[in-house]
């Protein structure tokens, strides 16, 4: 499973160094994403390179989740009470609406909120720094890690399992 760290660079330079420094190290070119202040993004990080900036992807997983786990359990209460009349695949439509919905409400929920990034370093984003946001394995962080630390960034306290790995 895919890990997330953070590392801080004091420029765009030691930036594109450091993403060099992983793509030798094994992180696939796709997995390194750039934080960075918004006048620093828009002149100066190509889009491909920019992580988004809301929590909405892991906010739909997370609401597809709770309603089809909300949906099935009403279904079911449902079919216990026989005056309804619910069968077990009424059952399963309702744990299936019930995911949509919660899809659709976290979406919506998701798309105001600051990526969790974003929200632990915004300091270090508002002082003009840019941060490394590198996912992969353990192992091939481990090496890639060890890599850029070398080139002078700092390592930011933060892991986390990768939103889509």
């Amino acid at each position: 499973m895919n890990k997330r760290h953070v590392f801080s660079a004091p420029g765009l330079a030691l930036a594109e160094q450091a993403m060099a420094a992983a793509r030798s190290a094994g992180v696939d070119n796709d997995a390194i994403l750039l934080v960075a202040r918004a006048d620093i993004e828009k002149r100066a990080i190509p889009d491909t390179r920019k992580m988004a900036d809301t929590d909405l992807m892991a906010a739909v997983g997370r609401g597809a989740g709770y309603g089809a786990a909300t949906g099935l359990l009403a279904g079911l209460v449902a079919v216990a009470v026989p005056p309804l009349g619910i069968t077990l695949a009424g059952a399963a439509a309702v744990g299936v609406a019930g995911a949509m919905v919660g899809s659709l409400a976290s979406a919506l929920l998701g798309a105001s909120v600051s990526d969790p990034v974003r929200q632990a370093f915004d300091d270090e984003i508002q002082a003009g720094h840019i941060l490394l946001v590198i996912d992969a394995e353990p192992e091939v962080l481990d090496v890639a890690g060890a890599a850029i630390v070398r080139l002078g960034l700092r390592p930011l306290p933060y892991e986390s399992t990768s939103a889509l790995s």
